[in-house]
């Protein structure tokens, strides 16, 4: 492989990163550039292609066209993250009875609450199985026989960790239940 002399003053481009900048010094096998950003960065030789223009390359070498080929096919592009993509919201299950019958009226406590508990239990197992991680169960205040009857379901699950919601969003009357996924 033909190693490139540089001068002070050549438009570079480093071969595997995309980093764009003048030649500021030489020294032996070594040279100094000046990015694009203001940053001094050091390289060696055959690192760097000499280009001219703002596309246009400069090339002696078959070998040094198809490094710089694979360069600009290896170059992706990866989304940044945001803090709201990172955190995904829960799933919800409403266990107020209105929301799961019409016929509470007619219903008594004991019928009511099976219902509220037949319902935690299926979406819980509905989100296990599709690999949900966090459901927020909202059962309200009330006197609090709900909250401990869905404490002792949840308990009965190793894979699940549990604790009462972020009070900001949803108050005294709901819990978190976090499912373990590789347990």
């Amino acid at each position: 492989m033909m190693i490139m002399k540089f001068k002070k003053g050549d438009i570079v481009e480093v071969l595997d990163d995309s980093i764009r900048g003048e030649v500021v010094k030489t020294e032996d096998a070594k040279v100094i550039i000046k990015t694009e950003d203001d940053f001094e960065m050091i390289f060696t030789n055959n690192e760097l292609v000499k280009v001219s223009g703002e596309n246009e390359i400069k090339v002696e070498t078959d070998e040094l066209m198809e490094a710089l080929s694979e360069k600009t096919i290896k170059k992706r592009v990866i989304p940044k993250s945001t803090k709201k993509q990172k955190s995904i919201p829960p799933m919800e299950v409403d266990l107020h009875i209105h929301n799961l019958t019409d016929r509470a009226k007619r219903m008594s406590n004991f019928e009511m609450l099976n219902l509220q508990l037949d319902t935690a239990r299926s979406q819980l197992e509905f989100a296990i199985k599709k690999r949900i991680q966090k459901i927020v169960f909202i059962h309200g205040v009330g006197e609090g026989v709900l909250k401990a009857e869905l404490e002792t379901l949840f308990s009965r699950y190793e894979n699940v960790k549990f604790y009462d919601a972020d009070f900001r969003q949803y108050g005294v009357g709901a819990t978190e239940v976090y499912i373990l996924q590789n347990y």
